[in-house]
């Protein structure tokens, strides 16, 4: 069974005039094509729609259980275009993002709200995840885009493109009451007691293991590791427990955990970066829409 939309326009107007004659004037056309049109809709579904008498025209009860559905779907396909418009104006549809866990204190939160006043259609898909996971989720299509951590392996550099979104320097995130925090000011590493550090794993996060490292050698101290933590979070938080210090990314600061101090360096501090990555061959208009917008909302 084939009903068109032709047929539901046709039946809903004469539903709605209750007169042939009437509903041919306001369907621009005479009435005989008309007639002919409801009369084969109504073989179609294997009943009359109308009672027909001298007096005039009447519904069913099964035209009347029609009209409401026939109201729909004509509503519904006159939104078609609009609805084909949004998505492939990117205005529609849906983003899977994921981000670090210190993105989440720096250029996520305002971000989403500029993107989600511009495009309120589109469904945001989060997802925490470390660098290391987010590159393989875009490897295999999981996701549409990850805030991460760089640099991207040399094997995801054939699939990925990269844009760099934030730079900032390292802090340091001690126990409040610290000896060498006095002052409120910066602080000079080689100052600090020999407390253990917490760090980020290297086959997580090597380029900023490596970072936090030097800058500790480049201040001539040799820490100890102690605790290691893929989360933001959940480093602060050791160091609130007093397990140790840390160096973190300037953004973290927006972290507030009772117990925890966060202060500049006096030390060279090296910048650590953030930036956004998908895959190249993803033609997505959501992602397409979302990375025009960052690129005019970019930090660093």
């Amino acid at each position: 069974m084939n009903i068109d939309l032709r047929q539901l326009r046709y039946f809903a107007t004469v539903a709605e005039e209750l007169h042939f004659g009437r509903a041919a004037t306001r369907l621009h056309m005479t009435q005989p094509p008309l007639s002919q049109t409801i009369q084969a809709l109504e073989e179609l579904l294997g009943t009359p729609l109308f009672v027909r008498s001298r007096r005039g025209v009447a519904l069913t009860p099964a035209g009347a259980a029609l009209l409401p559905e026939a109201r729909r779907l004509l509503a519904q396909s006159a939104e078609l275009p609009e609805l084909v418009r949004r998505a492939a104006a990117g205005e529609s549809g849906r983003l899977a993002l994921a981000f670090v866990s210190s993105a989440d204190y720096s250029v996520l939160p305002p971000f989403l709200r500029t993107y989600r006043a511009q495009f309120p259609q589109v469904q945001i898909v989060l997802q925490e995840a470390t660098s290391d996971l987010q590159v393989d989720d875009l490897l295999h299509n999981r996701i549409d885009a990850g805030l991460l951590i760089p640099p991207l392996p040399d094997k995801a550099r054939v699939e990925l493109d990269y844009l760099k979104v934030l730079s900032e320097p390292l802090i340091l995130a001690a126990p409040a009451g610290l000896a060498g925090l006095q002052g409120g000011g910066p602080v000079w590493l080689k100052d600090l007691p020999p407390l253990p550090l917490i760090i980020f794993p290297r086959p997580i996060a090597p380029a900023l293991h490596d970072a936090i490292l030097g800058c500790f050698h480049a201040a001539g101290v040799t820490p100890e590791i102690g605790q290691q933590a893929i989360q933001m979070q959940t480093i602060v938080s050791l160091v609130s427990a007093g397990m140790g210090l840390a160096l973190v990314p300037q953004s973290v600061s927006n972290l507030m955990r009772p117990g925890v101090e966060y202060r500049a360096l006096h030390d060279h501090s090296p910048l650590v970066e953030t930036g956004l990555a998908w895959r190249r061959d993803n033609h997505s208009p959501v992602l397409l829409g979302f990375l025009d917008l960052l690129r005019k909302n970019i930090l660093c």
